[in-house]
């Protein structure tokens, strides 16, 4: 059984889930909140890496 899990939370996902691109890959999230946290993350990461 291919369990999918939230990219940001690790919740179990189902038919609601969402897919967001990060970084130019796609990636699956629970819900609303799970995409902006993960977004921020990213560009937070992003803006990090550049000083």
């Amino acid at each position: 059984m291919n369990e999918r899990t939230c990219a940001a939370c690790d919740c179990e996902l189902d038919e609601n889930a969402i897919q967001v691109r990060i970084g130019g890959q796609a990636v699956e999230v629970c819900c609303d909140d799970c995409a902006v946290k993960l977004k921020e993350a990213h560009a937070s990461a992003m803006n990090a890496k550049r000083g």
